[in-house]
């Protein structure tokens, strides 16, 4: 068996051609240029590509296939220069009824074994996008429904980024996924966390005890790729053993979830959209403390606490260590060309991570940075907590 690092949720931002898929993804996050990235600079030996029913990704998934660098495997994905499996992935935002009887809305990633399969996927379901050559694009139906379309074309369906405000399960829609799947609910194999999260907040709602916790970046350009990601145990690198590993079938199962420290997630605490500041107050805050307004973006951490059924986090005995893991490119000081430098004498971003001593890395940038790289290794950095803003180098020191 084969240890290996997945980030299974990446976005592409454009097609080879130019043509938007995701709106806000980079220009340069296109099928080939996330391939050669995990290969080249981050280590990732699979990732999710959540773009690839969009029919211009299809179109550019062909032709790079044809480049023969890049094969379909039986094992299914695709695998690139023998050294990461691209497994394709579709993120659909479906229309779902909360718990008020109100509309919500839930993002769900879907994955799929081979082209032939994404290919059928993307023209059934275009029957319920408007665009579907665009990313996450809103469906006229429901996770319910869309998980018997997946499973149709042979895929799996994980709820992602289950906890954020905004296009999630438990921040937009429900208090428990088992009201939303119903009898299908032992279909889902796995969450995603999102980044606000991490297994000792999830574990406290009892329904996710039977859940593998899947930990990806949500990627919108080449840098962000496996800012969060995870350790899997594997016969081979392909679909099948991907989905073993979400079931702990046949010794495959996920060895580790590297993420960020929740607090560094924009949405980890209440955001006052008046005040414009984040507050600190005791969770769950559902007001701001100084204006009384209740015009905030709740967050992750208060959400929580408002559904947990459980006094304490209790993890199952299957599930893996939650190690806290800053890439290099949050790393206050550390630029790009030193990174770029360190890549030269250490090839990926994972080596320098995970294998390579201090006084290696000490030999080639100094003490100072060695240091910095060693205590985010060993999640010795100081954070302070985010919220309802973007994600700062300024929040680790």
């Amino acid at each position: 068996m084969v240890e290996i690092f997945a980030d299974l949720h990446v976005h592409i931002g454009r097609s080879e051609q130019g043509k938007p898929i995701k709106i806000t993804g980079a220009r340069s996050l296109n099928f080939a240029n996330i391939a050669k990235e995990c290969v080249d600079k981050k280590g990732i030996h699979m990732v999710g590509i959540i773009d690839c029913a969009s029919p211009y990704v299809i179109e550019d998934i062909e032709q790079f296939l044809k480049t023969g660098e890049a094969i379909e495997i039986p094992q299914g994905g695709i695998l690139y220069r023998n050294k990461v499996c691209i497994i394709l992935g579709s993120e659909i935002e479906t229309a779902e009824v909360n718990d008020e009887g109100g509309t919500g809305s839930a993002h769900n990633l879907c994955y799929f074994p081979t082209l032939k399969d994404i290919k059928a996927f993307s023209n059934e379901m275009s029957h319920h996008i408007k665009n579907i050559t665009l990313s996450s694009q809103r469906a006229d139906i429901s996770a319910y429904e869309l998980l018997d379309i997946v499973e149709k074309y042979h895929g799996i369906l994980v709820p992602a980024h289950c906890f954020t405000p905004h296009k999630s399960f438990y921040g937009n829609c429900t208090s428990s996924l088992k009201r939303i799947f119903q009898e299908k609910y032992d279909r889902i194999l796995a969450i995603e966390l999102g980044l606000s999260s991490d297994t000792f907040l999830a574990d406290q709602i009892s329904e996710l005890e039977t859940k593998t916790f899947l930990t990806n970046s949500d990627a919108h350009s080449l840098p962000r790729i496996a800012r969060e990601y995870n350790k899997m145990l594997v016969n081979t690198i392909g679909f099948a053993d991907f989905v073993k590993a979400l079931k702990n079938e046949d010794g495959c199962k996920i060895l580790a979830n590297y993420g960020l420290d929740p607090k560094l997630g924009k949405y980890h605490r209440t955001y006052c959209e008046v005040c414009d500041k984040r507050i600190d107050g005791t969770a769950p805050v559902t007001k701001c403390d100084t204006c009384e307004s209740k015009n905030i973006t709740m967050g992750v951490f208060d959400r929580i606490e408002m559904i947990k059924d459980k006094k304490e986090a209790k993890s199952p005995a299957f599930r893996p260590e939650y190690v806290y893991q800053i890439p290099l490119t949050f790393i206050p000081g550390l630029g790009s060309r030193t990174i770029d430098k360190m890549l030269n004498h250490f090839e990926t971003e994972m080596m320098i991570l995970h294998r390579v001593s201090k006084d290696d890395v000490e030999a080639v940038v100094g003490e100072k940075i060695a240091t910095k790289i060693i205590e985010a290794r060993e999640g010795k950095m100081h954070i302070t907590a985010g919220g309802g803003r973007s994600l700062r180098k300024s929040r680790i020191n």
